[in-house]
């Protein structure tokens, strides 16, 4: 016969409710680790399409700025400049010609008042707009005032300076010949 003897000095304790409470919060964090690591590889997965995008449009970039450089240098090069000055001048000069002179003289026939007349028009481009360089004769010094302000308040005309203006006593002639510049406006 055998006779149980329990030699220790405290009772048996049971660790029964500690090890099912350590195991459910195990459970709990590991199902908490497998749902945490299924959103991040499914976040991944999802993100590697757009990282793919993104490395093509960037080689795509890398590509168009080569291609700049490469315009760039072309540009650069004697025989390119030789052609844009070229293009540049014929540019110029189709301006030129196509510079609106009737409207011009349409705009300044109620500006000139009775014994003032244009004497030479001069127009330059310039920054898109055109200074024209205007040379006026009139008869009296009042023809004179009369032109410029009502120059001064036409709409077509701004910024009006006065260069210069020269005398003259021979018969036939103006008495007054005017040197003006002004902006004007082809709108």
């Amino acid at each position: 016969m055998r006779v149980q003897l329990n030699l220790s000095t405290a009772a048996l304790e049971n660790k029964r409710p500690f090890l099912v409470a350590a195991s459910v919060l195990g459970a709990i964090g590991l199902i908490t680790f497998l749902l945490y690591g299924h959103a991040a590889f499914s976040s991944w997965r999802a993100n590697r399409q757009i990282r793919g995008e993104i490395s093509s449009w960037q080689s795509k970039v890398r590509d168009y700025q080569q291609r700049q450089a490469a315009l760039q240098a072309y540009f650069q090069t004697p025989q390119a400049k030789e052609v844009l000055d070229r293009a540049k001048f014929l540019n110029g000069l189709i301006g030129e010609r196509s510079f609106p002179w009737t409207k011009i003289f349409m705009d300044l026939e109620p500006t000139l008042p009775a014994g003032v007349r244009v004497v030479n028009i001069a127009p330059k481009w310039q920054d898109g707009s055109v200074l024209i360089e205007l040379t006026v004769g009139a008869g009296t010094d009042e023809q004179k005032l009369k032109f410029l302000e009502t120059l001064e308040k036409s709409k077509a005309f701004s910024e009006i300076r006065l260069i210069g203006d020269r005398r003259s006593d021979q018969a036939g002639t103006d008495k007054i010949e005017l040197q003006l510049t002004a902006l004007y406006s082809t709108s």
